[in-house]
């Protein structure tokens, strides 16, 4: 009995210092992961030093924050079928010559004579070919296998209503035999298109873009998670309205109706529906004058606030911040050189994003029929354009019956030689 008594007091103490022990341990590895966690949270003084911010990115972060209380109504939102942004880097990614977007997008190219090309294209050829009325850009930043049946009836629906526009595709790709191949059909047809690979030098010398892609091409500017040929093509159109002036439109844009009366205008993508001042404003469309002031403004703010990880922000958000701030200055309202026209949603955008399904499904019911006829009724009387918004809208059926079938029928050039429905 007694042997007994005494084993159990030893047997708790080795099990007493068992616990000490192991709680010891776990002690141990929560002051390492502790003195870890700090060490990535307050990183060594070189690598402190290695991420911080260069005099040009210094500039551009005054220049936000002064911009910030103008802007506070334009909000930026990411659609919901783009990606959400990804956690921030500890180390920037930036573009490296000889990388794959660097071949993709051929940002080392100069093409000879591209100012040349352009200009003698936008020219009459002879006394009895009419003058462009109106020039027309398309940027394509893609690979030409990727050029299909939306963009080509874009250009369709471009010439049907602007059978005297002339045409310039802004593509490496598509400057090319392949590319001309698939232009063939409207120059057999007499219409003025023509693919020319941009010199980017060209287009943003005497700007600031031009110091911003240097910058890109010397790999010191982190292009982000968004598509780095989404934004070079959000500045080529800028930069290619300041040089020749005229109309640029995305290649997921059903035109309408003629071109030739706009002049100095950028369209509302949304509105207040009580005040009907626009909220926020696209870069899908936009008609200029060459070496307009307002162009100018939004190639600076995209050199100085570029920011690759945010959807949006170098393109139709840029316009917005830009807009909503010259639109409280008194100078640009009593230059007339600085005049331009905001015009409603309905010009451009008749449906938002976020409902543009509803334009390619055809009437269920008698309900369904009147909103189909009420709603073309409404595109044909007061826009321009259709925006397709080919991130939401590219894999989606065209019903028989709906508003897309009976614009894309009315709007289809080939289609009405060769008797077949039009590809979208």
């Amino acid at each position: 009995m007694n042997g007994g008594g005494a084993g159990k007091p030893r047997s708790r103490l080795r099990s007493l210092i068992q616990t000490q022990v192991l709680a010891l341990l776990l002690l141990c590895l929560l002051l390492y992961n502790g003195s870890t966690m700090f060490w990535l949270l307050a990183p060594p003084r070189d690598l402190r030093a290695a991420l911080e911010v260069s005099p040009v990115t210094a500039a551009a972060e005054a220049h936000s924050r002064k911009s910030t209380a103008l802007m506070s109504a334009v909000k930026e939102e990411t659609p919901a079928v783009v990606s959400t942004t990804h956690q921030a880097r500890t180390v920037k990614r930036v573009v490296r010559r000889g990388s794959p977007q660097f071949k993709t997008l051929r940002l080392e190219a100069r093409p000879k004579r591209f100012a040349a090309r352009v200009t003698r294209f936008f020219q009459a050829r002879n006394g009895s070919d009419p003058l462009c009325e109106p020039r027309f850009f398309m940027t394509w930043i893609s690979s030409i296998d990727s050029f299909g049946a939306r963009e080509l009836f874009s250009m369709q629906s471009l010439f049907n209503s602007n059978p005297r526009a002339c045409l310039v595709v802004i593509s490496s790709s598509m400057d090319s035999k392949q590319g001309v191949k698939i232009l063939k059909p409207f120059v057999a047809r007499g219409f003025r298109v023509i693919p020319v690979a941009p010199d980017f030098a060209f287009l943003f010398r005497n700007t600031q873009a031009e110091s911003w892609f240097d910058n890109l091409r010397r790999g010191q500017v982190n292009p982000g998670d968004i598509a780095l040929g989404q934004n070079i093509s959000n500045l080529l159109r800028l930069a290619l309205l300041y040089k020749f002036g005229g109309v640029y439109v995305d290649t997921d844009v059903i035109i309408l109706r003629s071109f030739s009366g706009l002049r100095n205008v950028i369209g509302a993508q949304a509105m207040n529906s009580e005040s009907r001042n626009w909220t926020r404003l696209n870069n899908a469309v936009m008609v200029f004058d060459k070496k307009h002031r307002l162009l100018y403004e939004f190639i600076k703010e995209f050199a100085l606030t570029f920011d690759g990880n945010k959807w949006g922000h170098n393109g139709p958000y840029l316009v917005s911040r830009v807009v909503s701030r010259v639109a409280q200055d008194e100078n640009w309202r009593k230059a007339d050189k600085s005049n331009f026209t905001v015009l409603p949603s309905q010009a451009f955008y008749p449906m938002d994003w976020s409902r543009v399904g509803s334009l390619f499904r055809g009437p269920g019911d008698e309900k369904d029929s009147k909103w189909v006829s009420d709603k073309l009724r409404q595109i044909y009387a007061e826009s321009f354009a259709i925006h397709l918004w080919n991130r939401q809208s590219k894999k989606l059926r065209i019903e028989d019956g709906s508003i897309i079938g009976r614009v894309a029928a009315d709007h289809c050039l080939f289609c009405k030689d060769s008797g077949a429905s039009p590809a979208l």
